[in-house]
């Protein structure tokens, strides 16, 4: 299996070896921020207030971490583009996930669902354990069923899951390193509920088709202080908007969310909709990335402006 990597987009990465509670390797990229990417034209530079005091570990410490869950189709080095928006303009630490059975991780996924869960928990745990991630914010950026990863791994987290936040200098600060946000893309309320809408085009999730992913019911278990974004393709032909919306609807049952029109919420919770967007697209329409860009800047105790 060819797998593309980092430096084929002029960024450097390490080669991160993830073993999970059944012993599975997963070969993941981890791509740890620096003060100066010298060798990256395109980096936002950090501004001279924010880190002329601190030094390189304090800096890489104190960036949010993303741990991105991908889609069905393709592995970790298809998302490489996605990664370099985060790592570059946003200057995020970004740990790319690639599943048991996927790229060149080892091992084969199962049809009750647990593969993925223990895969995505070790990613967690890896970071909860590592120094050099001890201060950093967790936002969980999921694609369709990476979405679906994302709510399970939050919901049997609490001891993980930040409860809520403090001001600190007009900007949003946290404590020791838990999941701090979620971002969620196309993704669904069970698949189950899905299927009935996509059997033509069921492909895509033909291993998954023995699998519930029931997120819908696990939105009670996520804090209601939780800042989430979601990200809704109206053009998504695998997964109907209206299950983006029902999703969006049981979060905000659960807390003061607003849900209204096509851009709601309240300061920390947003649900954008994009006309263009298909189930694979959505993420290069206009506005996309300036959606997300502001929501962490939002969430950063030292926010760069995108």
């Amino acid at each position: 299996v060819e797998v593309a990597k980092p430096t084929d987009h002029g960024m450097p990465y390490e080669d991160l070896e993830l073993i999970t509670s059944d012993g599975v390797k997963l070969r993941c990229y981890m791509l740890r921020q620096s003060k100066e990417i010298a060798s990256n034209p395109n980096a936002i530079e950090i501004p001279a207030d924010v880190d002329s005091s601190i030094s390189e570990a304090e800096f890489v410490a104190n960036r949010p971490t993303v741990v991105m869950f991908h889609g069905n189709a393709g592995n970790h080095g298809h998302r490489i583009p996605l990664a370099k928006v985060f790592f570059l303009r946003m200057r995020c630490n970004v740990l790319m996930m690639c599943y048991r059975g996927y790229g060149l991780s080892e091992g084969i996924p199962n049809e009750q669902g647990s593969c993925l869960q223990r895969d995505a928990q070790a990613a967690l745990d890896y970071l909860w354990n590592d120094e050099a991630y001890r201060l950093s914010q967790i936002i969980l950026y999921g694609q369709s069923i990476g979405g679906a990863v994302a709510i399970d791994l939050t919901s049997k987290n609490p001891d993980k899951v930040r409860q809520g936040r403090v001001a600190n200098s007009n900007s949003l600060a946290y404590l020791s390193v838990k999941i701090t946000a979620l971002v969620l893309e196309n993704t669904f309320t069970s698949l189950p509920s899905l299927i009935p809408h996509t059997l033509p085009l069921l492909s895509p999730f033909s291993f998954l088709c023995h699998q519930k992913w029931d997120s819908i019911s696990k939105v009670p278990k996520i804090p209601s202080a939780m800042p989430i974004l979601m990200l809704s393709g109206l053009m998504d032909e695998i997964v109907p908007k209206e299950q983006m919306q029902t999703l969006y609807e049981a979060f905000a049952q659960c807390s003061e969310r607003t849900t209204s029109g096509d851009k709601t919420g309240t300061e920390l919770t947003e649900f954008r909709t994009f006309p263009q967007g298909g189930h694979n697209d959505t993420c290069v329409q206009d506005g996309y990335w300036s959606a997300v860009a502001n929501f962490v800047a939002k969430l950063s105790p030292n926010p760069i402006n995108y």
